[in-house]
């Protein structure tokens, strides 16, 4: 049946590192390199968006270099990166620059990291990681109402 797992004895998995980052990871994540006035997103049509450096601007056009290649973007496809300290962010609406390229960055980080859950203001997001995660099992000793032990 699917869903279905038997209880194994001993204690439950500490779920915590499923549901928030560790410390080292925070402190690792921000050391990222990062300039508010050069670092951007473009559209990339593998991963959708991709990390580059604005090398200049000429009118409408912005010269970014991505993936090794400078490449001319009209500005308004061009997105700003957030501040490292929001690597990872567990709120999305407590992003500095909320756009899509943002939004679809952070669910991959933290899929990445096996941070399946993340929300924005009121609404939650999971990203199905298609494998169980030792989230959903109750505390040593604490049965569901109405079962016994």
């Amino acid at each position: 049946m699917p869903g279905h797992f038997v209880k194994s004895s001993g204690p439950d998995p500490d779920p915590t590192e499923f549901l928030f980052i560790s410390l080292e990871q925070k402190r690792m994540d921000q050391t990222k390199a990062y300039d508010p006035k050069k670092s951007c997103w473009v559209p990339d049509e593998k991963d959708g968006y991709v990390e580059g450096e604005i090398q200049g601007t000429k009118g409408d056009l912005v010269t970014v270099m991505a993936r090794g290649e400078s490449k001319n973007w009209k500005k308004e496809q061009v997105q700003q990166v957030n501040p490292p300290k929001f690597e990872k962010c567990e709120d999305m609406s407590n992003l500095t620059y909320l756009n899509d390229a943002s939004v679809l960055y952070n669910l991959k980080a933290r899929y990445i990291t096996k941070l399946i859950y993340t929300y924005s203001g009121l609404f939650c997001i999971a990203v199905n990681p298609y494998k169980r995660y030792p989230i959903y099992t109750q505390p040593c000793g604490q049965d569901l109402p109405g079962q016994e032990a």
